[in-house]
């Protein structure tokens, strides 16, 4: 049997009272999500381990069934190997957003979904300016870029700026953990500090203000660590081969530690206006030829960042029509049957704008299973679903098992 995973990134929510108190999952017109879960088997899966952030890199090596406390060592490490940057030994790595700051608050996290062309220019800027033998800056996607320090010490606090939009920059800058992590937290602090002095009037905001768009003003990392040590899905799974499908560097450097394919879809964005279909057919040509695909779409969570119930609406009705029902399609007919997965991450509820860390309800749907009584995918449905609360390594355990 082959295997794939759809996961609509921070898809879950809370209920929202212009809603009439239901979730943007409850309203969706989402047939082919209902369907599965109808024929298949529900249940609500723990992404987020006691005392971890409940970001996108912790939850997704979850749902993967990874031992995140034994596993984790930072979002930069992982997105490096979806850039091919090697992190040596003697290295730190660290997720780097451009940012946009107004009025000394941090007005969103992602400097207005700037473009790959202007923020690969701003990022050369900034490792022409501040970068040397101990700070190296690398250009990823849209707003997500890579920091790595030599000699870093990861023992330092730092807080996501997609979880502090309206807070005064200068509170949730970087603290040290440790006495020997402070001139690694100074050094941060100060690549911040003149970060801004540099950006401000670029060329390239400059014409942003112009257009009326928010500034990429200002660097913020965060989440650093080292090079992870992570078995593959092989070793771990016996799965045989596979690939993994995404706009988002974290979720290809994942992959790339799990030993999966990386699979590149021309317009995919990490947003709204994703090429679904490009992802679909992409997922349905890796299937052809392997064993499992794990297919990440960001729009859900970016919707529920900015706090958009429509959008966020709209996000879980294309992943429905553009992305699983051509799937669903397409596998009927096929002489090996495929498993298919459909969950979130974490939610990112559109009322807090960022991520929570409760659990998520998932569908494992395996022709030829019985299905349980559970007949629309939500997050109160699901609860009633026969696999019932699952952590670790469970979810892939009943996923991917016979």
């Amino acid at each position: 049997m082959k295997h794939i995973i759809i996961l609509g990134d921070g898809m879950a929510d809370e209920p929202i009272p212009a809603l009439g108190n239901q979730t943007p999952l409850q309203v969706a017109a989402k047939p082919c999500m209902d369907a599965l879960a109808a024929k298949g088997r529900c249940g609500m899966l723990a992404t987020v381990p006691a005392g971890f952030h409940p970001g996108s890199e912790i939850a997704n090596l979850s749902v993967l069934g990874y031992d995140v406390a034994r596993v984790f060592e930072g979002r930069g490490s992982l997105e490096a190997a979806s850039m091919g940057i090697i992190i040596e030994p003697d290295e730190m790595a660290m997720r780097c957003n451009l940012i946009c700051i107004e009025d000394g608050k941090i007005k969103n996290h992602s400097a207005g979904h700037i473009t790959n062309e202007e923020a690969t220019e701003l990022i050369h800027f900034l490792q022409q300016e501040l970068g040397d033998g101990q700070v190296s800056f690398f250009p990823g996607v849209s707003y997500r870029h890579l920091l790595k320090i030599r000699n870093g010490n990861k023992n330092l606090r730092c807080t996501p700026p997609h979880d502090v939009p309206g807070t005064p920059f200068r509170d949730v800058m970087i603290q040290a953990e440790t006495p020997d992590a402070q001139p690694t937290a100074d050094l941060l602090n100060n690549l911040i500090l003149k970060s801004q002095q540099l950006l401000e009037n670029h060329p390239v905001n400059l014409r942003r203000a112009a257009a009326g768009k928010d500034k990429a003003n200002s660097i913020w990392p965060w989440s650093p660590g080292y090079k992870p040590q992570m078995e593959t899905l092989h070793e771990t799974y016996g799965i045989g081969s596979g690939s993994v499908i995404s706009a988002v560097d974290l979720i290809r450097g994942i992959g790339v530690y799990a030993g999966l394919d990386v699979v590149h879809v021309e317009g995919a964005t990490g947003l709204y206006d994703t090429n679904y279909e490009g992802k679909a057919r992409a997922a349905i040509e890796a299937l052809r030829q392997q064993d499992f695909v794990y297919l990440h779409v960001e729009a859900s969570d970016e919707a529920g960042h900015e706090g958009d119930v429509p959008l966020k609406i709209k996000t879980i009705e294309y992943l429905d029509s553009r992305i699983i029902k051509p799937i669903m399609e397409a596998v009927a007919g096929w002489d090996e049957p495929v498993a298919i997965a459909v969950l979130p991450d974490h939610p990112t509820p559109c009322a807090v704008r960022t991520h929570t860390n409760k659990p998520i309800p998932f569908i494992i749907y395996k022709p030829g299973t019985e299905p349980d009584s559970v007949q629309t995918y939500d997050e109160y449905s699901c609860r009633a679903g026969s696999l019932g609360l699952l952590k670790g390594d469970e979810f892939m355990q009943a996923f991917i098992r016979p």
